[in-house]
């Protein structure tokens, strides 16, 4: 372990997480961003880098052995996407030949690289369907641009919808008494922060981590599903269905990431564990 240097790129709700977490577990873990180090709640034992990811230096990276990806855009457009995603994961890929310690970069994905939305199940070996979001497709191309410069050291995880304690969108929409009628059978998948990090970690610091990573609970559901469910647990009216909406759409996907590394192995135990916090005065 003492062996290992690990590089967070990226210091927000996720990766100032990490970093965090590594640190207080005794590796040697340095986040990069872009502001100075008093604006990140980041712990002692962490060490800071502050510089853009896109002026990178192979002689700034030259001491790190892995180093993580996770990127949030300045604003959310196909030219954010170009400009973050894109732009970093090229320019990493371009000091690739003289990053001689480097073993291992992971890359912070999405599961919205998969265009299929016919209700298809998609594990790992699934290819993706060229999604129709333009920021989807550029997040692609990042993964692609990171596989071509670094081979089989460029390790993949794409999360599926990312919720959390601070992150409510259902549970609001689910306590609002007027609510939009929802299609019957379009799926939908999930991860809990929490678990998300606990999976980045474990990805970086595992002796033969799998090339990708679909980083997703056990149980996917439909939107509807979880809309009445959670409607019953707030005390509140649940959605109607929307009877111009009758197809399946959305898709399952198949997590492979092992049971022991998630606490939220699905929905249910994760918007119980928030229903949870929130009641005791958080």
């Amino acid at each position: 372990m003492s062996m290992q240097n690990l590089l967070v790129i990226g210091q927000g709700d996720i990766g100032l997480p990490l970093t965090n977490k590594l640190a207080s577990e005794g590796y040697d873990v340095t986040g990069l961003a872009r502001s100075e180090r008093h604006q990140y709640e980041l712990v002692n034992d962490a060490n800071f880098l502050q510089a853009d990811a896109l002026t990178l230096t192979a002689e700034q990276l030259q001491p790190f052995t892995h180093i993580a990806i996770i990127v949030t855009p300045d604003e959310y457009s196909t030219s954010g996407y170009h400009n973050s995603y894109l732009a970093i994961s090229q320019h990493l890929a371009t000091l690739a030949p003289q990053l001689t310690k480097l073993e291992r970069v992971v890359f912070i994905s999405s599961t919205g690289v998969y265009g299929q939305d016919n209700g298809e199940w998609i594990d790992e070996h699934a290819a993706p369907v060229t999604p129709a979001r333009a920021a989807s497709k550029v997040i692609l191309q990042a993964e692609q641009a990171l596989q071509q410069g670094f081979g089989k050291k460029a390790i993949i995880i794409r999360p599926s919808g990312i919720y959390g304690r601070e992150r409510l969108m259902q549970l609001r929409k689910a306590r609002e008494p007027q609510k939009e009628p929802v299609a019957a059978s379009h799926w939908s998948n999930r991860i809990m922060d929490r678990d998300l990090v606990t999976i980045i970690a474990n990805v970086l610091t595992t002796e033969t981590p799998k090339p990708l990573y679909i980083a997703t609970d056990y149980r996917p559901v439909t939107t509807l599903e979880l809309g009445v469910w959670l409607s019953e647990q707030v005390g509140e009216v649940p959605p109607a269905i929307d009877d111009k909406k009758t197809s399946v759409t959305g898709k399952r996907l198949h997590s492979n990431i092992p049971l022991a590394w998630l606490d939220y192995a699905d929905w249910q135990t994760g918007y119980r564990d928030i229903l949870d916090y929130q009641a005791s005065g958080h």
